[in-house]
């Protein structure tokens, strides 16, 4: 079957009559000029989803304006084989073939592998396995894990990895590997998500994955084993300079708020963000400044309990050197995983560190203003000295929520293995 899409969203082709019923997946393989290669891509992915794949599979051949005769060779697949069907594009752009092709997929997953088969097809199991469990919304092969195992030059070697770090950098990205050839969705997150990615070039993939981890997608990674293509056409220099306006147009619509993440995370219902929505409590830093707030009050009330409790004993001074201390662990730990989703040991003693320094720039702040207190007031009681210590924690308490949330709000709240 061939399908021909303009880039016009009301020209799209349903399904033709008398069509089989649609696949669980459909894999596509985007082509621009690959009259070579295609034919014996096709056969072998055929041939291992025959072997491999226990679910109704399809082919989708996503020709993108190619100028060879590349388009007649996925035609003459198609009509060789019921599960093979060409979709032709009067634009170019790998991107773009793949936005228009799995939005208007009938299958209840889409993917893709590049028509090299550079990525080992056992894989693709463990890929749509966690979709179709329902555990993930995309699950990506990454070739930078510990496990994968990688053949190509140092030159592509150091280019991705420099990238990867980029995006981890600047745009606080999670996920390990965003241009490895080799990804997959539900499509009914496709359909809700694909309209807001605008690259139709190689920049997709980034753009995609990142603006679904600020929406709280879950993203699976699955190792893959790769092997170059050394006949690769793509071009290094232009796509790098490509991926850097990319991410500076995607990182300025963030900052803008052009982009309706609030309301994709809400209806799309998949908030897995560090401080998570938690009774109908908002999220993002509007929903982290509640619940710290929440978390405050009553460390409050306990501090101004230990305070009135210990002052007879030790003293004002003293007394609030320990209630504030007492509390502050408490805070911390609180905050760390109710505030800002950071769940586990990992870099525990860490956050407990800093939470300490947050501490003591809190007691210099109070012990100071109740050293003013006594100096103009020696024999002020005990309610009038927990009112200035209130007060003064006010200020505290504020640099205490700006220090955890650029401690914390950074740090991925979810499970090993998730993201690698």
């Amino acid at each position: 079957m061939t399908t021909t899409l303009d880039p016009d969203p009301a020209a799209r082709s349903g399904a033709a009559a008398g069509a089989p019923p649609p696949p669980v997946l459909d894999i596509v393989i985007p082509v621009f000029n690959e009259e070579d290669d295609l034919d014996a891509a096709v056969l072998a992915l055929r041939d291992h989803l025959h072997q491999a794949v226990p679910y109704p599979a399809r082919i989708t051949i996503a020709d993108n304006a190619s100028t060879d005769t590349t388009l007649q060779v996925a035609k003459e697949l198609a009509a060789q084989f019921d599960d093979v069907r060409v979709v032709h594009l009067s634009r170019k752009g790998r991107g773009g073939a793949l936005n228009r092709v799995w939005r208007d997929s009938d299958a209840e997953i889409v993917a893709y592998c590049d028509v090299d088969l550079s990525t080992d097809l056992n894989a693709l199991m463990p890929l749509i396995a966690p979709l179709i469990s329902g555990h993930s919304d995309i699950a990506i092969g990454t070739r930078l894990s510990r496990s994968s195992r990688v053949v190509r030059g140092p030159k592509r070697e150091m280019i991705s990895r420099s990238y990867n770090l980029l995006l981890r950098t600047t745009m606080h990205a999670r996920f390990s590997d965003a241009q490895c050839g080799f990804k997959a969705m539900r499509t009914d997150i496709a359909r809700r998500l694909l309209p807001y990615v605008e690259d139709t070039g190689w920049f997709f993939d980034t753009e995609l994955l990142v603006l679904a981890e600020r929406v709280g997608l879950r993203i699976a990674e699955v190792p893959v084993d790769w092997t170059d293509d050394p006949n690769s056409s793509v071009d290094i220099v232009s796509t790098a300079v490509a991926d850097l306006r990319g991410c500076t147009r995607v990182g300025w619509a963030l900052a803008r708020g052009r982009l309706p993440i609030a309301e994709l995370r809400a209806t799309l219902g998949r908030d897995r963000r560090p401080g998570p929505a938690v009774d109908g409590v908002p999220v993002g830093m509007v929903g982290q400044l509640v619940r710290f707030c929440a978390v405050g009050v009553t460390s409050t009330v306990a501090y101004a309990l230990l305070y009135l409790m210990l002052h007879s004993v030790t003293g004002a001074q003293a007394a609030n050197f320990l209630a504030l201390g007492i509390t502050a662990i408490a805070n911390t730990a609180v905050n760390r995983r109710f505030t800002f989703g950071v769940r586990g040991t990992e870099r525990a003693m860490r956050d407990h560190l800093t939470g300490l320094a947050v501490f003591m720039f809190g007691w210099l702040v109070t012990a100071g203003s109740l050293a003013t207190l006594h100096s103009f007031a020696p024999d002020v009681g005990r309610v009038a000295e927990l009112a200035v210590l209130v007060a003064a924690n006010l200020v505290a308490t504020a640099t205490r929520f700006v220090g955890l949330r650029r401690l914390f709000s950074s740090r991925s709240t979810r499970s090993e293995g998730a993201t690698a």
